[in-house]
């Protein structure tokens, strides 16, 4: 996949197929964008491309504001490659892009700077000043640019359509499951192994601590069945997410247990996947009731796991 940062010297050759998007998280019905791209170039013998934005647009629009993503940078390269496409254009987002009237849009960036032969977007796309462009504009304004529009439906899963605000809903209330339904994989967070008090190791629950991204959105504290990736290899788990409110200290981080192992895994990179949600974030009294409640949790996250065995793991081939 070539990469671009900012308009490329020369229109794409080869008859682009573009669709436009900052595709975070990477969900079903960015998957369906993406197909749909990389047939249509295929039956035109086009080149599939896609034009996405950085920084975040919500960045420059609402400046001050604490936009958090569903995915690192790197995964939704990773994303594009793996789904096919050939030509990855990363646009600044400025002021005077945000400025541009839905004619300009298409004069200076879709027709003269990439030269498209069509495009793919989903039937609420907007785009403009002010979000004042519709897909009717887009369809004209595409015909005297000498490309075709092809708007497609949105993917609906469980009667409601899929969004990354409906992912994010999801997981700011624990719904982990729902959430994965909307990806078509687990939620997944990760970072590197730090040193912990040992706590847990003592209680008989040794646990890896992993410092969340304050860039990343996470679930709601608490406790959940997870799948604990060390390299290429899943080991099934139960994480928590919280601030320990129970022994008063305040800073929030995902402690992972891995079932039936006792690794050493300081300083190395630990993914997980969010399976299910066992129990939210809760305070107890004493040490004695907090580890009768984590044998109970764990229990219940395996079960957790055994009924989960059917949805594709990270990443979606």
């Amino acid at each position: 996949m070539n990469i671009s940062k900012g308009l490329p010297a020369s229109p794409i050759p080869g008859s682009p197929v573009l669709t436009i998007g900052n595709f975070d998280g990477q969900h079903l019905g960015h998957q369906a964008l993406l197909r749909a791209v990389t047939d249509r170039a295929r039956k035109i013998h086009g080149v599939p491309t896609v034009l996405t934005f950085d920084p975040h647009p919500v960045q420059v629009l609402r400046p001050g504001s604490s936009h958090k993503f569903l995915s690192e940078l790197e995964d939704k390269h990773a994303f594009f490659e793996r789904l096919g496409i050939a030509e990855l254009v990363i646009l600044p987002f400025t002021p005077e892009l945000a400025a541009l009237l839905p004619s300009q849009f298409v004069e200076t960036v879709l027709y003269q700077g990439l030269g498209i032969r069509k495009l793919i977007v989903g039937e609420n796309f907007v785009f403009g000043k002010g979000r004042s462009g519709s897909i009717q504009d887009l369809t004209v304004l595409g015909k005297k640019a000498q490309f075709t529009v092809d708007p497609i439906p949105p993917v609906v899963v469980g009667q409601e359509i899929v969004s990354s605000t409906r992912i994010r809903n999801c997981l700011a209330r624990g719904d982990v499951q729902e959430a994965a339904q909307c990806l078509g994989r687990f939620y997944r967070l990760g970072g590197r192994v730090i040193s912990g008090e040992r706590r847990g190791t003592h209680m008989g629950w040794p646990t890896a601590n992993i410092r969340l991204s304050p860039h990343r959105v996470f679930p709601v504290d608490g406790i959940y069945a997870t799948m604990a990736w060390i390299g290429g290899d899943p080991r099934p788990s139960v994480s928590y997410i919280g601030t320990r409110p129970t022994f008063r200290e305040g800073e929030r981080l995902l402690e992972v247990h891995i079932f039936d192992q006792n690794l050493q895994l300081y300083g190395q990179e630990l993914h997980v996947e969010f399976v299910g949600m066992v129990r939210g974030d809760q305070a107890f009294s004493n040490v004695e009731d907090l580890l009768e409640q984590m044998n109970r949790d764990g229990e219940c996250a395996r079960r957790l796991l055994a009924q989960n065995e059917s949805l594709s793991p990270y990443p979606v081939e």
